[in-house]
């Protein structure tokens, strides 16, 4: 698969019309699609649980195999998915830059994280904890309703994605091995 085509995969839900490393957080938010049906007020409501943190160039955001307990929006910088491979280099499944989001499965289970996040430069994320997130939809459900709804969505969008994809494989390796 050339990156080209995984880039455009990752690229296809994020919107890129501003620089949201210059815009304030409740910007940001209103910039990524799990949040853009939310009104400012909602919005607000969200950025109270977010908890803002830098990351060094190498550092790991999550690590494939343990339990997710938060998503991550890149505020700025940039940051790998990759799949570690012992004694040789990570496995690139995609750059995300600033306004993309990563890691949204944690916000519903704890299951095991299935790639790793590395800060491929310098980097800041927003990071929203399950916990949290559990706690706002207990006490506002509209909010919650209009999240999850985006994120069924776009967990549905990504497996179509993948569908394709492994259908796009299974013809290719069909090819080489008549």
């Amino acid at each position: 698969m050339d990156k080209k085509r995984l880039n455009a995969f990752w690229d296809n839900i994020f919107h890129k019309d501003q620089d949201p490393a210059q815009q304030d957080l409740i910007s940001v938010l209103s910039q990524v699609p799990l949040f853009a049906g939310l009104t400012r007020r909602e919005l607000k409501r969200v950025a109270r649980i977010a908890h803002l943190r830098m990351y060094a160039q190498g550092e790991r955001l999550f690590q494939m195999g343990h339990p997710g307990a938060a998503m991550f929006v890149i505020k700025s910088g940039k940051v790998d998915i990759v799949i570690p491979q012992e004694g040789s280099t990570d496995l690139l499944l995609a750059s995300l830059g600033a306004g993309t989001f990563m890691g949204e499965l944690a916000l519903l289970d704890d299951s095991p994280r299935s790639a790793s996040a590395v800060a491929a430069e310098d980097a800041q994320a927003i990071a929203f904890f399950r916990s949290d997130f559990n706690k706002l939809i207990e006490k506002e459900a509209a909010i919650g309703s209009k999240v999850l709804k985006e994120l069924a969505q776009i967990i549905g969008q990504r497996l179509k994605v993948t569908n394709q994809q492994l259908s796009d494989l299974r013809q290719t390796v069909g090819h080489y091995e008549s």
